[in-house]
């Protein structure tokens, strides 16, 4: 498949994750655990701006944009550690559906795509990584929810805006 068919399908995805974490966010906050829900309140306004970074790419390049459908989103979860397990589990999906459409647009020699591809591999790595420490996080907190409440007030900062970040579609300004 070439890589603007990719990424429109990838933006598909992206706006699937968005709603999965406000589904979280509302899971958590029904369980009364703030600070989860905070997590999952910034992970989905961050998956919107993944999507719409890739309609701008797309709007950029003179390329069609469809945004269309979601895929299923689950709302029930057996426990707070198995919906940080799930949320750990889409972040890998994502992740390896970046690395694929890098893949593509370097094959096809698309050195405008690959390049915008990068700066969401890197992200990706850091979502990984920070969802995967929450799951470690709850492991050893072994069912008591205050702890993990506690370590992410403590430990979870929202990252500071990145510079580098592609462009949001509707963000322009008009002076």
């Amino acid at each position: 498949m070439p890589f603007p068919d990719l990424l429109r399908t990838q933006i598909r995805h992206e706006f699937t994750a968005a709603q999965q974490y406000l589904a979280s966010a509302v899971y958590f906050d029904a369980l009364r655990l703030p600070r989860l829900a905070g997590v999952c309140y910034r992970g989905a306004e961050d998956k919107r701006a993944h999507a719409l970074r890739m309609v701008q790419y797309l709007l950029d390049r003179d390329l069609e944009v469809r945004v269309g459908g979601l895929d299923e989103i689950v709302s029930e979860f057996e426990s707070p550690r198995a919906a940080i397990e799930f949320l750990l589990n889409r972040e890998r999906e994502l992740t390896e559906s970046i690395s694929t459409l890098t893949g593509t647009a370097r094959h096809a020699g698309d050195y405008l795509g690959e390049q915008f591809t990068r700066w969401f591999l890197k992200d990706q790595m850091d979502e990984v990584s920070r969802m995967s420490t929450l799951l470690t996080v709850c492991e050893r907190a072994d069912g008591n929810l205050f702890d993990i409440e506690e370590f992410i007030a403590r430990e979870v900062r929202t990252p500071a805006p990145d510079a580098s970040a592609p462009k949001i579609a509707g963000m322009a300004r008009i002076n």
